[in-house]
């Protein structure tokens, strides 16, 4: 299948057209093109049996194309047919056909890479086209007057170079239209994963997006988003594999990242583990396990949770880890009138002594009440932080050996360090 022509400056029925007659040469030139033109409307005539011709080669010796025949003998007889049609018709009148016969070229490129064909066979096909038309002219030639074929030869660079600078636009067409192609895909890969994350994806959608994804629709998740400096640009739309078998598909947004993790029999805090380390500004969080993904939409939210409970001594959070701190951002609101309540009086202290006395309790929980630890993360004696705790239950009212008192003060110190500013 080969389109039209090179630029009417560059073919001889233009120097026809615009050149005057001066000697042997011109009058070699005249004869060359009336050849040209005898040959070129015989073909004309038989415009069917070249596209047969050319249909036959193709299905003989293109796999691909044999699969098209296949699938629609008539639609690839048709395509041949047209752009032999422009192509023979280039010859007798370029200026006509020259447009026609490059949106011709350019047509079959954008449909053939949209069907998935090949370009070495689309190229292939395109010069078996040229290689059918010329032979064309050859047989037409040599059976109306043998001699002429020396004459038809002169016209053999002008319809060869018209078969490359098509083969060259069909393959420009093809390509194009494989960047558009992949595009689309990757867009609505973006467009279903973000679905998922969202929770908006429907129920009956749920085994396609899982065939386009690669993910199973049953599989055991969880999710994790990333916000702030040291985020990656650009994340693969496909899932892929990481470390201890975990497979990541990333979306990528404005202001985070999220990674949907297939965990196997991962936990969590492996996927947390598996994510790129934490420079300064990042921050993740890490859902919990869910299962399947219609559920993904509700580890997103867990995911987000963990966020907000990150701070810059914990930069990375599994919610599943951090659950009490999990429950203080959930309600802020909450979370600061439990804060006002219970600490209170501690906060209306003076600065100093106020951070010197929710500093010491602080120590004191995460060194599991041992007060010798604390002392000792502290760089005081243990008796300093007796007396510091015993100053605190004073002003709030609550008893450190009380379990129940012992709850509201852990979690209202978390919320303070969590929403306060």
């Amino acid at each position: 299948m080969q389109p039209d022509v090179l630029s009417p400056a560059r073919t001889p029925h233009d120097q026809t057209a615009t050149a005057q007659p001066t000697g042997p040469r011109q009058d070699a030139d005249a004869e060359a093109v009336a050849v040209l033109h005898r040959a070129a409307r015989g073909l004309i005539e038989d415009l069917a049996g070249l596209t047969d011709r050319l249909v036959a080669f193709l299905n003989e010796r293109e796999p691909s194309y044999r699969a098209a025949i296949a699938a629609d003998a008539e639609d690839v007889w048709q395509e041949a047919h047209r752009a032999l049609r422009y192509n023979v018709g280039s010859l007798l009148h370029p200026r006509q056909y020259r447009e026609p016969a490059r949106r011709c070229a350019w047509q079959i490129g954008t449909r053939r890479a949209e069907h998935g064909m090949p370009l070495a066979a689309l190229q292939h096909a395109f010069r078996r086209g040229g290689a059918i038309v010329w032979q064309g002219l050859i047989e037409q030639t040599e059976r109306r007057r043998p001699e002429d074929v020396r004459l038809l030869v002169h016209s053999a660079a002008y319809v060869w170079n018209s078969v490359d600078e098509h083969c060259a636009l069909v393959a420009d067409a093809y390509r194009e239209a494989e960047r558009q192609l992949t595009w689309r895909r990757e867009n609505a890969l973006r467009l279903m994963t973000e679905a998922l994350l969202d929770g908006t994806t429907r129920i009956a959608d749920l085994p396609e997006v899982a065939a386009a994804l690669d993910l199973p629709e049953n599989g055991r998740y969880a999710v994790a988003v990333l916000t702030g400096e040291g985020r990656a640009a650009h994340r693969e739309n496909r899932p892929a594999s990481g470390p201890g078998g975990l497979r990541l598909l990333w979306h990528t947004g404005a202001g985070a990242d999220h990674a949907i993790a297939l965990l196997g029999e991962n936990r969590p805090a492996d996927l947390a583990r598996a994510l790129p380390g934490a420079p300064g500004g990042l921050r993740v969080g890490v859902s919990s396990a869910v299962e399947g993904l219609a559920a993904l939409g509700d580890a997103r939210r867990c995911a987000g949770t963990a966020l907000r409970c990150c701070t810059e001594e914990t930069p990375v959070v599994v919610l599943d880890e951090h659950l009490p701190a999990a429950l203080t951002v959930s309600s802020p609101e909450l979370g600061a009138a439990l804060a006002d309540r219970v600490l209170g009086p501690l906060l209306r202290l003076d600065p100093a002594d106020r951070d010197v006395l929710l500093n010491t309790l602080t120590a004191w929980l995460e060194c599991d009440g041992s007060a010798p630890r604390a002392g000792a993360r502290l760089y005081c004696h243990r008796n300093t932080v007796l007396n510091r705790l015993r100053r605190c239950e004073q002003l709030t009212g609550r008893s450190l050996s009380r379990p129940a008192d012992l709850v509201q003060l852990s979690l209202a110190l978390t919320a303070r360090r969590l929403l306060d500013g």
